[in-house]
């Protein structure tokens, strides 16, 4: 999302980025006309985006050493941030796993064009191309891959097939003893805003944050109050106790310091993973005046 903002035409002021196609333009492109506010519109744990086949003794994370994983996009935030956790969780490296790219991806309607960003392949790790014309959920099936690691549900699984299944079955549970382990809830986008602008209207920044802040304290009451009535979800109220409890009050903070492990987790990644030529650092792609925001 937002990467059009890479590609010279630029339509918009302030918009919702994907974080790590953000990190390897300004890292690896010198892309330095749009910067950050600490603002994250999605946060996606990603366990629960691990596909297998289920006839190839895959029970485990670790069962995945030597297996072959394909994906549409190896650089892409998600694939950045699974790849960094089953390293850090499971002891699995990149290195450890044969990957193929798909030359189509099943859920491109949902989730998007692959930017260049997301198709960047590293050295060292054993990379190559899927078969022509067959997307990511058809390299499962057909057996050319054992797993899948992808941001969206491939269309094998959302049609049921028998030979697909996700490897970890109660996801939301592994998800959960992961954030109470590491305290990072991963972030997937976050805002850019032009830095043309802001340099013209240096109060922006600020009313830009506050925004969005009020914004998801509005939400929050609003879940608090009238969600169970309005969404459908029969056990709403439960879960969203549930997630206060874990996580706290303010469960999709803003700002740096609450975000700060785990924005570095992710710089980390990047750059051991031979992604971004340099370890980027919190000053690098944030503004300025954005450091010290805090949500009142």
């Amino acid at each position: 999302m937002g990467s059009i903002i890479f590609s010279g035409d630029q339509p918009y002021d302030i918009t919702e980025i994907g974080l790590h196609p953000f990190m390897l333009a300004y890292a690896n492109d010198d892309f330095r006309d749009y910067t950050l506010l600490p603002i994250f519109p999605l946060r996606i744990f990603r366990h629960k985006s691990v596909f297998i086949r289920n006839d190839r003794g895959i029970r485990r994370p670790e069962d995945l050493e030597g297996k072959t994983i394909g994906t549409p996009g190896y650089s892409s935030t998600s694939l950045t941030w699974l790849r960094g956790i089953f390293q850090d969780e499971y002891g699995i490296r990149p290195e450890d796993i044969n990957w193929v790219i798909s030359n189509k991806d099943s859920s491109a309607d949902a989730a998007g064009k692959i930017s260049k960003q997301e198709q960047v392949n590293p050295k060292g790790v054993n990379i190559k191309m899927g078969t022509a014309g067959l997307d990511e959920s058809e390299l499962l099936v057909k057996g050319e891959v054992d797993a899948l690691f992808h941001a969206a549900e491939p269309k094998a699984y959302i049609d049921g097939n028998p030979l697909v299944e996700r490897l970890f079955p109660d996801s939301r549970r592994v998800e959960q003893a992961y954030f109470e382990k590491t305290g990072i809830f991963p972030i997937m986008h976050a805002v850019a805003v032009s830095k043309n602008l802001l340099d013209k209207n240096t109060w922006l920044a600020e009313a830009i944050f506050n925004a969005y802040s009020e914004s998801k304290k509005q939400d929050y009451a609003f879940m608090r109050k009238y969600g169970w009535v309005f969404d459908s979800l029969p056990w709403y109220g439960q879960e969203l106790e549930e997630t206060r409890n874990l996580m706290g009050e303010n469960f999709w903070p803003y700002g740096i310091e609450v975000n700060r492990k785990t924005l570095e987790t992710l710089f980390s990644y990047s750059y051991e993973q031979g992604l971004s030529y340099k370890e980027l650092t919190i000053e690098d792609l944030f503004h300025p005046s954005a450091l010290e925001f805090t949500e009142k």
